[in-house]
């Protein structure tokens, strides 16, 4: 005759974080379980918590909004709210506190430098292309009006009262 071995069922282990202390869930742990994290301090804890941990309180927070949310405690809620949309993952700052200080003397910085930089380029060019000067300007004019450029809104245009060429005072 032969032995029929019934399969035994396995049981899972897994627990739903709750706002009770951990040492309320110790009696029941097995060295296999992972830790349990209680959702009244999710927010100070997430950052120490392992990848393995935080995925398993995500997936315990999935699993308590599917419950009606008025029944849901104050802490779970907070729980829910900061592990979807806490600062941290994607959403964590890209700079630390305090940097905004730094990166606006910084900033001053390279602007003042580059501000050397352009005066001493300056101080030490030559002097302005003559076709710089107002008389050259003015003679611009002329010649403007000796060929009619553009004679619909330019220069040589009934009408016109701008400056033509010169940009001098």
């Amino acid at each position: 005759m032969q032995a029929i071995r019934l399969a035994r069922p396995r049981v899972c282990l897994r627990r739903l974080a709750t706002t009770a202390s951990p040492s309320a869930h110790v009696a029941a742990a097995t060295s296999s379980a992972p830790s349990v994290v209680p959702l009244s301090n999710v927010e100070a804890q997430w950052e120490k918590l392992s990848k393995g941990e935080q995925l398993t309180v995500h997936q315990q927070l999935e699993e308590l909004q599917k419950k009606d949310w008025k029944t849901l405690s104050t802490d779970e809620k907070k729980a829910a709210y900061y592990v979807a949309f806490g600062p941290h993952g994607p959403r964590a700052p890209v700079s630390p506190p305090g940097d905004g200080l730094k990166i606006a003397v910084y900033t001053l910085g390279l602007v003042g430098v580059a501000g050397l930089i352009f005066a001493t380029t300056r101080s030490l060019a030559g002097p302005a292309p003559k076709t710089l000067t107002k008389e050259w300007e003015e003679a611009s004019n002329e010649r403007a009006r000796e060929q009619k450029m553009n004679p619909i809104s330019g220069i040589t245009s009934e009408g016109y009262s701008g400056k033509g060429f010169v940009t001098h005072k």
